[in-house]
């Protein structure tokens, strides 16, 4: 996300107010700051990636390259641009790690609502696709729900074998006969 907050004016400021940790913000919350955050932003990049590339390449690495991905589609010359604490080795742009970086940058923060609201939607739209595993209330977590739903019915192509839970688990016989 490029946010150029030295160019905002006292209302877009005050509309920005409220950012940090998305993780910190209720779903209405996040929602009420998303079009704030895309009112304001001069460039804003998401991507997704698949279950299966996940697991085939893991979770870190497919966040890493992902990450990488959106940052070159943002960035502008001669910038530094800042990222939620990874250095992406992948990256040719020049770019820091902030720890903690959704409580310490506006744009970090920015983006993390970004990609918070847009997954969470996904997820909604995604229950009437997979009905039955609730994905619009559990929007993807592992919930006791969520994990009672996954022990009934297995899971579908929205979840991640490599996952490690307790439902994944009780289920590990079946998917190991899937995958035979």
């Amino acid at each position: 996300m490029l946010l150029d907050y030295d160019a905002l004016g006292r209302r877009e400021r005050r509309e920005l107010a409220g950012l940090n940790d998305s993780k910190q913000k209720t779903p209405e919350e996040r929602e009420a700051l998303y079009p704030r955050v895309m009112h304001v932003a001069s460039k804003v990049a998401v991507t997704a990636r698949c279950a299966r590339g996940i697991d085939r390449r893991g979770l870190h690495v497919t966040n890493i390259a992902a990450l990488g991905d959106c940052l070159e589609r943002v960035a502008v010359d001669g910038a530094v641009c800042l990222v939620d604490g990874f250095r992406l080795p992948e990256c040719s742009l020049e770019h820091r790690p902030v720890v903690e970086g959704d409580a310490r940058s506006a744009a970090i923060a920015a983006a993390s609502v970004v990609a918070k609201v847009t997954r969470d939607r996904y997820m909604r739209r995604a229950d009437g696709v997979h009905p039955g595993w609730e994905f619009a209330e559990n929007v993807g977590y592992s919930t006791p729900e969520h994990r009672a739903r996954i022990a009934e019915l297995g899971i579908c192509e929205l979840h991640r074998r490599s996952f490690q839970s307790i439902a994944y688990t009780e289920l590990e016989l079946e998917l190991e006969l899937e995958a035979g």
